[in-house]
């Protein structure tokens, strides 16, 4: 369909102006505001400090390196179980939050969305920051804090794609005389598990990178001996450390591109 040109009418093109006006306010009060606050020598200075860390941090200090094995196993243990926790988690509350799956619209499904919604808003590391006081430092902390952001990322996918379903496979089954529950097996799940199963591996990739630093509050896995790499100025050990996440995170893009190429 060819778009039609309709010329904008003398309020419309004024608030159009107004519009442009107000955020090149909002754009300088920002600019001044972070002008004001910011030191130009240490900026001035960063290529040269830049330059000098990095001449520190070469070559790797390949030594290190079976010190930082199991922590990064920790840190792919973090990322898997919490991505099959909030698997587990995440498929319910998707089913209660879809208008066309939930069974009580009016009280269920606004609780289902409030838990995708709550899930969504705090971030992986701050979830981390909560559990590590709660549950104390470890790797337990880490694959928790993994699992109740992802629960709001699984829930939200997963129930757009249960409302997105045909209707017209799940009417044919309901006139069987099938149940509530043969209509979901036999004519929800059959729709929408691509869907699930590319947005769990997505979401495993994902959460491999944001695994790799929950250790620098205590969460457990590599990011702790980032942390403190980084607190020893042990430049040559942080340069080693960030080329293990590297690798691990090229890995897991590999295998999840490869799984997403299958399930597509």
């Amino acid at each position: 369909m060819t778009p039609l040109w309709r010329r904008r009418t003398t309020r419309t093109q004024w608030l159009v102006w107004i519009g442009w006006l107000l955020g090149a306010l909002a754009f300088a009060q920002s600019w001044h505001t972070i002008a004001e606050t910011t030191e130009w020598d240490f900026v001035w200075d960063a290529p040269t400090q830049a330059a000098d860390m990095l001449g520190r941090m070469w070559p790797p200090r390949w030594g290190y390196a079976p010190a930082i094995l199991k922590p990064l196993r920790d840190t792919i243990d973090i990322a898997t179980l919490g991505t099959l926790l909030a698997l587990l988690l995440a498929t319910p509350v998707a089913f209660l939050a879809a208008r066309n799956t939930s069974p009580h619209a009016v009280l269920l499904r606004p609780i289902a969305l409030a838990i995708i919604a709550v899930s969504r808003s705090i971030n992986t590391l701050i979830w981390a920051l909560l559990l590590v006081t709660i549950v104390g430092p470890g790797v337990l902390a880490g694959i928790l804090s993994v699992a109740l952001h992802s629960i709001g990322f699984f829930g939200k996918l997963l129930y757009e794609a249960i409302e997105e379903i045909d209707p017209t496979q799940t009417e044919a089954i309901a006139a069987t005389g099938a149940s509530r529950a043969q209509v979901l097996i036999y004519g929800v799940v059959p729709q929408v598990l691509p869907t699930f199963a590319g947005v769990s591996v997505y979401r495993w990739d994902i959460n491999i990178r944001e695994s790799a630093v929950l250790g620098i509050v205590g969460a457990g896995g590599i990011g702790l001996q980032l942390n403190a790499s980084v607190s020893q100025l042990a430049w040559p050990q942080v340069t080693l450390i960030l080329m293990a996440i590297l690798g691990a995170v090229a890995v897991s893009e590999f295998v999840s591109a490869k799984v997403r190429a299958a399930i597509i």
